[in-house]
């Protein structure tokens, strides 16, 4: 019987085994591939509080290193489901059921791809998915952001100040996103409208040189010269396995607001996967450790 089983080893999840740990609970982590999320793609991690430069792979490293040498337990297996028993709980892999007195769900969200060639071969060659994260990298040079929401157009804006010339690209003539954000970035003279297009081929074999679009009404084809392609189309949680647990939005994100506390007492949710604004490696962190917390809180509580 664990204290505490967390569900992914991203940011969030090792943030919270790190702080159940300390706070004498007994932590089983459960990860169903890799650990340390998205994070770990990054070449380089620039705006991480007190740390001025870092790589992904090393700080995912460095995190999974402190978690397990504090004294929680990191297994990789995939989680199929969790039961509530009373006031505990069962979790379920293909080889066990493990029983916990709480549980966070980290799982993380997907990036979801735009679905060509050499994207994914191309990722932290030119290839990105958060503008925030490594748009500085692009100073002074031409860079390409896909997608019609407003995750998109602040990506856009955000570009605007360093890169010599945005192109946003967009399937559709009219954007999902905030008309304000639109306006703004109309009034840009270094910012081009790509409307009713699609990114069909990304261009260069080691790093990314440029992308090809199609007009979706003319089906005319371009190429446009970029070091830099942002793709902003949304991102995938995997929480659907979670569901008779814990309740979704309508996006699949776990509900629970910034005490991490979902609507099934005893269950947080951390990071990436659950409903929030701002999701930077910082808030996560921060996720793991309100939720790691509350999991102490919870398990003291019912003693």
């Amino acid at each position: 019987m664990y204290d505490i089983v967390i569900i992914g080893a991203g940011t969030a999840g090792l943030s919270a085994a790190i702080y159940g740990v300390r706070a004498g609970k007994t932590v089983l982590v459960l990860e169903g591939e890799n650990y340390g999320g998205q994070i770990i793609n990054s070449p380089e991690v620039e705006n991480y509080p007190g740390i001025a430069k870092i790589s992904g792979f090393e700080f995912a490293t460095g995190l999974y290193e402190q978690a397990q040498n504090l004294g929680a337990v990191i297994e990789f297996e995939a989680v199929t489901r969790v039961e509530r028993d009373g006031k505990d709980f069962v979790v379920y892999t293909d080889e066990r059921e493990i029983p916990c007195h709480s549980v966070i769900l980290a799982t993380g969200a997907k990036n979801r791809p735009l679905g060509v060639d050499k994207e994914e071969a191309l990722v932290g060659a030119g290839v990105s998915y958060c503008a925030t994260c490594d748009g500085a990298f692009f100073r002074g040079q031409a860079t390409a952001v896909v997608g019609g929401g407003s995750t998109a157009l602040e990506d856009a804006e955000f570009l605007s100040a360093y890169c010599e010339k945005v192109y946003l690209i967009h399937r559709r003539d009219e954007f999902r996103g905030e008309q304000w954000l639109v306006d703004n970035l109309r009034k840009k003279e270094n910012v081009e409208f790509v409307l009713n297009a699609v990114v069909t081929d990304i261009i260069g074999e080691n790093s990314v040189e440029g992308v090809r679009v199609r007009d979706t009404k003319t089906g005319e084809q371009r190429d446009i010269a970029v070091t830099g392609l942002f793709v902003a189309i949304g991102q995938m949680p995997d929480n659907h396995s979670f569901a008779p647990l814990v309740e979704l939005d309508g996006g699949g994100y776990i509900r629970a607001q910034e005490d991490c506390k979902t609507t099934s007492e005893g269950v947080f949710a951390a990071g990436d996967c659950r409903t929030k604004t701002v999701r930077q490696l910082a808030t996560a962190a921060a996720d793991g450790a309100v939720a790691g917390l509350a999991a102490c809180e919870y398990i003291n509580r019912n003693e």
